[in-house]
């Protein structure tokens, strides 16, 4: 029977999609269920497992290419057996983008998933290999004997799938496609410079108390809850009181109407390799900190796997970023729109600061918060602000809601 794997249903705000690399080939025996190819969004990568187990027959779409919810694919037949050496059958459709792709195997030479991998990072023309495996196949072994026997390349940023490099003298460039969770970025980015009025405005917070209050509790925290007792948690409880004080921050516009949210959704920026995302956690009024802790630890395994749903980074009603961790000391975040406010947070350093008239030295940390001037004044934005500093400084805050 002849089974067709097709794009799946994607979110209604996703157009469409780019294929990321086939896992199997025309005339590869699957399992059902077994991972075919990643599908990439401009908010997260897919897996398209099979449909059911059989031999790949034909291959439609090729790698790089773009899809829309319920392309047609390959075709699988669930009948028919492995044949060893069997030579892939590409529909023409594929061969225009394929060329364009160095790592994609033609129908003369055949390479392992492995040797295919090895072969991009390592520069090497998948048409100057000889195969010694089953039925002519390229294996790592191969491409790793080639690679040996060939002098090392000039040294360039690692990238995914590169398009076209130009190496010439001691001038190297590389040109690669912007991923489509980048482009969605850059996107994004450029709709919220244009279209709200952003101002940023600074304090500064004396971690002391939340420090204190972490060494004394961490290691009971983790034992009874199975989680490291973080910073951020303290910043996501803070801001929430904060944003309870001061709607108009957890507000958004749409059109000329003020949206004021009854809930608490905040968005943490985090970092992955496909660049950054911003998973949301719904409903943090209603969270504990060793919930939040748990939620926090849980997206950030998922982002660096790439595994969020695109219900996990849709809406958002307020944003942290916390440059801090990578070093940065000041930085003005840029609004994820609609919403209308993004609070930043910096690398905690210690520093003197003037105490009752005396120099002391405090780990202190620059907090600032971006907002849209269109319907949040400075006042509001100014006393959330130092709202956020007042609990962080004194935590017994965040438990009695004062």
């Amino acid at each position: 029977m002849r089974v067709e794997v097709k794009v799946p249903q994607l979110s209604e705000s996703v157009a469409e999609a780019t294929l990321l690399g086939w896992q199997k080939k025309p005339g590869d025996f699957v399992q059902r269920d077994e991972n075919l190819i990643q599908i990439e969004t401009d908010k997260v990568v897919l897996d398209l497992p099979a449909p059911a187990a059989g031999v790949i027959t034909e291959i439609l779409k090729a790698d790089g290419a773009t899809v829309t919810s319920g392309d047609l694919l390959a075709t699988i037949d669930t009948e028919a057996t492995a044949t060893a050496g069997a030579a892939p059958v590409v529909s023409a459709t594929v061969a225009a983008p394929a060329a364009a792709l160095a790592t994609q195997a033609t129908a003369e030479v055949v390479l392992m998933p492995a040797a295919r991998k090895i072969a991009a990072e390592r520069g090497i023309d998948p048409a100057s290999l000889t195969g010694t495996g089953r039925g002519g196949r390229v294996t790592k072994e191969d491409v790793l004997a080639r690679a040996a026997a060939t002098p090392p390349p000039v040294a360039l940023p690692a990238v995914a799938v590169p398009l076209a490099a130009a190496v010439g003298g001691e001038r190297p460039e590389q040109r690669v496609p912007m991923s489509r969770l980048r482009m969605r970025v850059a996107e994004r980015l450029l709709q919220s410079q244009a279209s709200a009025a952003i101002l940023t405005t600074f304090n500064e917070v004396n971690m002391q108390a939340v420090m204190d209050l972490r060494a004394r509790y961490k290691d009971k925290f983790e034992k009874d809850h199975g989680v490291r007792l973080g910073f951020m948690s303290f910043f996501v409880k803070a801001a929430v009181q904060a944003l309870k004080r001061y709607p108009v921050v957890n507000a958004s516009v749409d059109g000329n109407d003020v949206v004021y949210h009854g809930y608490f959704d905040i968005g943490i920026a985090v970092a992955s390799p496909r660049g950054l995302v911003v998973p949301i956690l719904r409903d943090v009024d209603q969270m504990s900190i060793a919930d939040i802790e748990k939620q926090i630890a849980e997206y950030g395994k998922r982002a660096q796997a790439g595994k969020l749903t695109i219900e996990e980074l849709s809406g958002g009603t307020f944003s942290i970023s916390n440059g801090g961790v990578f070093g940065s000391m000041l930085s003005t975040p840029i609004i994820n729109p609609p919403q209308s406010a993004i609070l930043g947070v910096h690398a905690t350093k210690d520093r003197p600061v003037a105490e009752n008239g005396q120099v002391v030295v405090r780990p202190m940390n620059y907090l600032a918060m971006s907002y849209d001037h269109r319907i949040i004044d400075g006042r509001e934005a100014v006393l959330s602000l130092v709202a956020i500093k007042d609990a962080l400084e004194d935590p017994a805050r965040l438990l009695l809601d004062l």
